[in-house]
């Protein structure tokens, strides 16, 4: 039996890999460090123009939620920082409501951290990191690839130079774009497109270069030397220079109920993002590290005290992950590196970006989110599950049209939808004796080696009986009753895929043993396994069955229903063995 760790040492995970610490991975940890470091300045500058945010608050965000995972995360690979669908929510969130400003809207977005971190600590202390299994991957899929289409065409006023207003519904994006043709400037839809093609090409040629940095640095260069400033090219300015100072967040009270529900779209859908990553990382490595809750509590409280230092929302991204990985990091010490290229950046170096063209933050944005528009999973769901295929296409469409937090409230209750119409129709077989065996199979799928036997009707119900689906299995009942090729004498029930049934289903049931009674046709149960014995014998339903008429298997029951053999000492005590 496995040791459970002290308290301590749960909250704070450092405390347990930092004593293992090798001193041979340093190097792998510094390289992996400094790379996602060098990567996270143009990137994080970038989201936080996502965000509608100056593009300092990019690199604060990047700083403290850092140092913080390194002391409480349990992935050793996750990269923290601003994330573009992140990003995207504030904006669209913040976006709706009337604020009176610049210094307001920064002043709710960093508020945003502490209220969605707040939330997350309180998740993951009540262990409520199952939740996010409600978020399936169709409305992932769909969410995210729409949310990539949004983040992308928000930057065609950076990469095209007008004044187009911000918007989180892709077709008024397109609309307003249209609507400002006449104000782009050719000079910085060059900048913007030259770009995107060096930033793809050194991906091209070594995917572990820092592509953007390259782009971002070439750019700076060349905005300097050609003076595309003057040349109408608009750039980055002045970025104040200096670490971010200490102060607690506040909004105005009346503010709270209109955050709350960005708060919590943004706690659940970064935990979503975040988990999703390290756990695809954790498959590849082969460990098994990660702690959901606790995973709550490290992204919460990397929030709550980012927020402190002028951080706005972050999680773990994926982009910086791979990077992470694929430099060799070998455990959250990387992050510290990471932080430490932000912050003498942020100490020494912020000069060095004031010529440093909008465009480029643009491209990086959208050559970034490309990587999020998944074409392959949605093409595999056409050809094999048109369901959830059209449940992903739903998804999209609310998120493109309509907006980022309906479209994942929405795919989220249209998969739940999905869920109960499933269970309320589940699949029912109709079982025969495979000739000269012990087994008994589906007779649709076994039509040449199953038969059955004139007198019993032998069925499997594949879900729990509930209010849901209690009417559907009396009506599937009696309807094959009803067709069965000779008169019905016996009613077999494998029960062995029902695993639950409720109190309305227990008041169903009862109801169609009197009349099976009064029909003179035996109702016998086979397979049924613990938990639903004891809803048997707890509802008294047991009673009305008969202790007799319970087997352990269904040969036990066909046996008794056709040579009225009846079970062996063991075989009975199997089979109507409970709880307590």
């Amino acid at each position: 039996m496995a040791v459970r760790p002290p308290i301590l040492h749960r909250l704070f995970p450092i405390l347990t890999w930092l004593p293992q610490y090798k001193r041979a991975w340093l190097g792998a940890d510094l390289n992996a460090g400094l790379t996602v470091g060098i990567m996270l300045i143009p990137q994080g500058m970038a989201y936080a123009m996502i965000a509608g945010l100056p593009p300092v608050y990019g690199l604060y965000a990047s700083l403290v939620p850092q140092l913080i995972y390194v002391l409480t995360g349990t992935s050793r690979k996750l990269g923290m920082g601003p994330v573009a669908m992140d990003s995207l929510l504030v904006a669209a969130g913040l976006g709706a409501l009337k604020l009176s400003g610049i210094s307001e809207y920064i002043g709710m977005a960093i508020f945003l951290a502490l209220f969605m971190g707040v939330l997350q600590v309180v998740l993951g202390l009540l262990k409520m990191g199952f939740l996010v299994r409600f978020l399936s991957k169709p409305v992932i899929s769909g969410f995210t690839s729409a949310a990539a289409v949004i983040i992308g065409f928000s930057q065609l006023k950076h990469l095209l130079g007008t004044n187009v207003p911000g918007s989180n519904r892709f077709h008024l994006l397109l609309y307003q774009s249209f609507q400002h043709l006449d104000e782009i400037h050719g000079l910085t839809v060059l900048v913007g497109i030259l770009s995107i093609g060096i930033i793809l090409l050194f991906k091209r040629i070594n995917s572990k270069w820092p592509a953007s940095l390259i782009a971002v640095v070439l750019s700076i260069l060349a905005s300097i030397w050609l003076k595309l400033e003057e040349k109408g090219v608009r750039v980055v300015g002045e970025i104040p220079q200096g670490l971010p100072g200490f102060e607690i967040p506040t909004v105005p009270l009346d503010r709270l109920q209109d955050l709350l529900p960005i708060a919590i779209t943004l706690a659940l859908i970064a935990f979503m993002e975040a988990i999703s990553v390290a756990k695809a990382i954790e498959e590849q490595d082969k460990t098994d590290e990660l702690r959901p809750n606790q995973e709550l509590i490290a992204l919460g409280l990397s929030n709550v005290l980012g927020s402190f230092f002028q951080s706005y929302p972050t999680t773990g991204g994926f982009s910086r992950t791979a990077v992470n990985h694929q430099t060799g990091a070998r455990s959250p010490l990387a992050l510290f590196f990471s932080a430490l290229v932000i912050g003498i950046t942020l100490l020494f170096i912020t000069d060095w970006f004031y010529a440093l063209p909008n465009a480029i933050l643009a491209a990086v944005i959208m050559v970034a989110v490309s990587g999020l528009i998944d074409v392959c999973y949605p093409v595999e769901l056409y050809h094999k599950r048109k369901d959830e295929f059209i449940l992903l296409l739903i998804t999209f469409g609310i998120t493109l049209f309509i907006g980022i937090k309906e479209g994942i409230l929405l795919g989220v209750l249209f998969s739940l939808l999905l869920l109960v119409y499933r269970t309320s129709q589940p699949h029912i077989a109709v079982l025969g004796r495979i000739k000269g065996s012990p087994y008994f199979r589906n007779l649709d799928r076994f039509e040449e080696e199953a038969e059955a036997t004139p007198g019993i009707l032998m069925f499997r119900f594949d879900s729990e009986l509930y209010f849901g689906n209690k009417d559907y299995f009396k009506q599937e009942l009696y309807r094959l009753i009803q067709e069965n090729p000779s008169p019905v004498k016996t009613v077999i029930l494998n029960a062995k895929s029902v695993n639950y049934i409720d109190s309305t289903a227990v008041y169903t049931l009862r109801q169609i043993l009197n009349d099976l009674h009064e029909k003179e046709i035996t109702f016998l149960v086979a397979g049924a396994i613990g938990p639903t014995r004891d809803i048997l014998f707890n509802s008294g339903l047991i009673k009305t069955i008969g202790d007799e008429r319970i087997f352990s298997s269904t040969l036990d029951a066909y046996e008794y229903a056709v040579n009225q053999k009846g079970p062996s000492p063991l075989q009975k005590k199997i089979s109507l063995q409970k709880k307590g």
